[in-house]
C-alpha cells in the first residue's frame, strides 16, 4: 500500500507586545498609517501559533514527526523568545525590522525550518493576533 503526505498541525500560544512604527516616517506618518498600533507605550496581543508539517508517517513509529518533540522545538527555538516579550525591544530575531505579525511570521519560518530533520518538511504557518486578524506564510 502506497503512503502519501500527511499533515499535522500544532497549536502553541504566547502573548507579546510591540509598537507599529516605522523610524524613517515622522509622528504624524506614523500615526497616519498604523493608527493606535502606534501607540508609544506598545499594546500587546494573545497569538496563537499554527504550525503545520508534512511528510510520509515512518514504517516504525506512524508520525511524520513526534508531536511532543514538536512541543519541545516549539517552546525551546520559539517560545521562550517571544511568550511575554516585547517584540521591538526583547526578541533578537526582530531586531531591525518593523514588527508587523507577517515579518514575524516569516522569521518564525526561518528558526522553524532549519531545526527540522531533511525528511520533515515545514508546510505552512498560521499567526493569529487577534481573533480576526491572521497570517499564512508557506516560505514562498
Amino acid at each position: 500500500m502506497q503512503k502519501g503526505l500527511v499533515y499535522i498541525t500544532r497549536k502553541v500560544r504566547f502573548n507579546a507586545a510591540h509598537k507599529l512604527w516605522n523610524p524613517s516616517w515622522d509622528e504624524a506618518k506614523n500615526f497616519e498609517v498604523f493608527g493606535k498600533c502606534a501607540n508609544p507605550n506598545f499594546h500587546g496581543h494573545n497569538f496563537d501559533l499554527f504550525v503545520t508539517l508534512k511528510g510520509i508517517p515512518s514504517d516504525e513509529t506512524g508520525f511524520v514527526y513526534n508531536l511532543s518533540d514538536l512541543k519541545i522545538l516549539l517552546e525551546e527555538a520559539i517560545l521562550v523568545h517571544l511568550d511575554h516579550k516585547n517584540l521591538n525591544l526583547d526578541v533578537p530575531f526582530m531586531q531591525g525590522k518593523l514588527s508587523s505579525i507577517e515579518n514575524l511570521i516569516v522569521e518564525i519560518w526561518n528558526i522553524l525550518a532549519a531545526k527540522l530533520p531533511e525528511k520533515t518538511k515545514l508546510h505552512k504557518l498560521k499567526l493569529y493576533e487577534t481573533e480576526n486578524n491572521y497570517v499564512e506564510y508557506f516560505g514562498e
